[in-house]
């Protein structure tokens, strides 16, 4: 097996008196769709926050493709190639879908030779090329993203990742809030990172999706990893076991 691409060793982050994530290993392999499942308030998002630099955390190391990238700003991991995309997306929904996959590294032209301004052209024409890659049909690129679907806008968030080289997503609960043709076609972008070798660590509670795209499933409860299951181990019934508490910890869970 391949070195893993990220690894979080030891991780502990503590909110005052309570302890959000307790001394978590966790790795991810290149090309593997690793979800991370929990009832609310198991560490989920808080580990993905301590990897992503929004949280410092109190103990332990995130390394990236061999670096030490712990309590880096979330701006300086970003441009390492790890990109998370929370479920409110983050995108400017008064801006265009150029904009929105430029956000923050606009492209500037001059106008007459001397006055800069947004190249929203070029802009556009990035995008719909990111698009493309990603088998996404947007009518109008020139359209506000407040205009878009739910699941529209969930392309052009990972149309961004993918034009930035992102070489690790998160995804925070893709799938929240949208109708079933749009799930689809989350999955199938999740899977088109995959068969770039592309890792992505999904958090979702949603099992139809976990089944459908997940390599392998990570629980987490108060604040621990308390199972490692490989796809052909898992079922929903021992996956909710564990998220419960009601598993023995035996038979194809793996402690870690």
């Amino acid at each position: 097996m391949s070195e893993p691409i990220l690894t979080a060793t030891g991780m502990s982050k503590y909110f005052g008196g309570l302890t959000a994530v307790d001394n978590v290993d966790f790795a991810i392999y290149p090309g593997e769709v690793v979800a991370l499942l929990g009832d609310n308030g198991a560490g989920k998002s808080t580990l993905i926050k301590c990897i992503s630099g929004v949280y410092r955390p109190e103990h332990g190391q995130v390394s990236f493709n061999g670096e030490d990238i712990t309590s880096h700003a979330p701006a300086d991991i970003r441009s390492r190639g790890i990109e998370t995309i929370y479920q409110d997306l983050a995108l400017a929904e008064n801006l265009d879908v150029g904009a929105n996959v430029f956000l923050g590294k606009e492209k500037t032209r001059r106008l007459f030779g001397l006055i800069p301004v947004t190249d929203d052209n070029y802009m556009r024409a990035e995008a719909s090329s990111a698009l493309d890659e990603l088998d996404i049909h947007i009518p109008s690129l020139k359209q506000r993203l407040v205009n878009l679907s739910g699941g529209q806008r969930q392309a052009v968030a990972i149309a961004r990742a993918m034009y930035w080289n992102a070489k690790l997503v998160i995804m925070d609960e893709p799938t929240a809030a949208l109708g079933v043709p749009e799930q689809r076609k989350v999955l199938a972008l999740i899977r088109s990172l995959r068969e770039q070798n592309i890792p992505v660590i999904l958090i979702s509670h949603t099992m139809h999706d976990v089944m459908a795209v997940a390599d392998r499933m990570v629980v987490m409860r108060r604040g621990r990893i308390v199972a490692n299951i490989q796809r052909a181990d898992a079922s929903e019934e021992l996956i909710v076991k564990h998220i419960v508490g009601t598993a023995d910890n035996g038979g194809n869970a793996v402690m870690i």
